[in-house]
């Protein structure tokens, strides 16, 4: 399947698996639920984003961190929703967000274990099973953003800078 691009409709049945954030400690985890992404994303203004893993260098230096940081000028923008997939497990995911100090539901933090969103609607890094570096916008239901990174080393297009700009 080809990418979504701007003007498409978020799919049908996407799901994501996730362990919400409910305490500090990256060392406790509950247990993993099923978020349905196409029923959440519903009728809001969401940001999208992919990183090829959790904690690897790219992802943990140069592009999680600004979109932590840049948090309030999301919602300033009529953001509802900002949520990072990668390859990882949910219990990764979910101590990945710890680490790096998000609380709560500031940013969400989903696995894409088998790359079935990435390479059904999104990129690959084109690097096996991992999923790629990309950055999408939906607002009440459209893709208003798609872009992906032209290297999966790079965090340009992708990154919460490129993305502000676009709101």
């Amino acid at each position: 399947m080809a990418p979504l691009k701007v003007g498409d409709s978020f799919p049908d049945d996407v799901k994501f698996e996730w362990a919400p954030i409910t305490d500090s400690d990256p060392t406790a985890c509950g247990l993993p639920q099923t978020y349905d992404a196409s029923k959440n994303f519903k009728g809001k203004k969401v940001v999208l984003f992919s990183v090829p893993g959790a904690f690897t260098p790219g992802c943990q230096a140069r592009h999680l961190p600004p979109y932590i940081q840049n948090i309030e000028e999301f919602k300033k923008k009529g953001v509802d929703i900002v949520a990072v997939i990668a390859i990882n497990d949910a219990w990764v995911m979910n101590a990945w967000g710890k680490v790096n100090g998000v609380k709560g539901d500031d940013i969400l933090f989903f696995s894409d274990t088998k790359t079935n969103f990435s390479k059904n609607f999104g990129w690959d890094a084109g690097m096996g099973d991992r999923t790629g570096r990309w950055a999408m916008i939906f607002d009440d239901g459209k893709v208003t953003y798609a872009e992906n990174e032209k290297s999966p080393g790079d965090v340009i297009v992708s990154g919460a800078e490129a993305v502000l700009a676009k709101l």
